[in-house]
């Protein structure tokens, strides 16, 4: 039996960077279609937008090079920013003031936030340091020349165990326990101890790594992940899903015929959407059976991050183009969707 074609509805396209968009990723639900997407790019100037219908909300500006990646806080009143000007950035998402620099002695890579807690956050990069900031005693401290705080004052976790830049920073859902990528291996440290308890070498070097996890109250037991979060893992070929408290559970792993850039996962809907390399299409393959439904076609480069939305209703897509792309994944209406077809300039996919 051939599978079945998946009613194609037409994407919504963001406009406003001008450089290649390395990174995007979606806040928590704040109540039914009420999310935000934080993009970084390497124009410098990370985007906030209204998550449903990709409307510009505000650019937050002070980085003086490329930024590798955004993420919003948990409470979205603040984000944080990786940037190649050796910074990471912290800014009030409400007034776009940016309220903290923490300066660095290389590029930074990577930051990420606990699940609950919006007083952290961990950043890595160039110098293969992982280190965590209290955010409310960067707030207490007499910072110095223009606000900035040097990364020293951080706590470094796992000092000398990284041999490589740390591309990605993951808070499991036990909040002593991160996950970093760094070039080919995956490495779960231990906050307490502050020593690497577990790592894993994958297929090639890691492209994506990123929790995907949808709102607690659409959460289910029937849900990959039996509704807990979700480590989705893109390298060399093959795609990996890790769950469990700590995410240390293999769930499973798919080598596909090509190289990918990038993963996410749709816990709800049991299916994965990839961004090939070289390629510039997006494909969706069905996670139990492993068949691929559709292929997204748009946009004029590769494809670096994709984000599931935190109510599994709709994914995004960044990519060396420049663009942001959302595409719908439900039925019925929703957020600019009216039965198929979205208003205003929405761009059509190339045939």
């Amino acid at each position: 039996m051939a599978a079945e074609t998946p009613r194609q509805y037409v994407p919504l396209t963001c406009h406003g960077h001008s450089r290649p968009v390395p990174h995007i990723s979606f806040s928590y639900l704040e109540k039914e279609e009420t999310y935000y997407l934080i993009s970084a790019c390497k124009d410098g100037n990370p985007m906030l937008r209204d998550g449903v219908t990709g409307d510009w909300i505000g650019t937050f500006i002070g980085h003086k090079g490329a930024v590798w990646q955004a993420r919003l806080s948990p409470d979205a009143t603040n984000a944080a920013t990786a940037s190649a000007d050796f910074t990471a950035k912290i800014w009030d998402t409400h007034t776009g003031e940016l309220l903290h620099t923490i300066q660095h002695d290389h590029i930074v890579r990577a930051v990420a936030y606990p699940p609950d807690n919006s007083d952290l956050v961990a950043t890595g990069g160039m110098e293969k340091k992982l280190r965590i900031f209290d955010l409310t005693e960067l707030a207490n401290n007499p910072a110095g020349e223009s606000g900035t705080i040097p990364a020293s004052t951080g706590f470094e976790i796992a000092e000398g165990v990284h041999k490589a830049s740390i591309k990605f920073i993951c808070w499991t859902h036990d909040p002593n326990v991160i996950v970093t990528a760094s070039d080919k291996t995956l490495r779960w440290l231990d906050l307490p101890t502050r020593t690497c308890i577990h790592q894993e070498v994958l297929d090639g070097e890691i492209k994506s790594c990123e929790f995907v996890s949808v709102s607690a109250e659409s959460a289910s037991p029937s849900d990959i992940g039996g509704g807990k979060p979700v480590l989705a893992v893109a390298a060399g070929k093959t795609v990996y899903f890790w769950g469990g408290p700590d995410a240390r559970e293999e769930l499973k792993r798919i080598t596909l015929p090509y190289s990918i850039a990038s993963v996410a996962l749709d816990v709800k809907g049991r299916k994965f959407v990839v961004g090939e390399e070289p390629g510039t299409w997006a494909k969706v393959i069905r996670y139990d059976d492993e068949v691929e439904i559709d292929t997204h076609k748009g946009h004029h480069g590769p494809i670096w991050s994709i984000a599931i939305s935190p109510d599994s209703k709709l994914y995004a897509t960044g990519s060396e183009d420049g663009t942001i792309k959302l595409w719908k994944n439900c039925e019925g209406y929703y957020g600019l969707w009216r039965g198929g077809a979205a208003p205003g300039t929405v761009e059509k996919p190339a045939e």
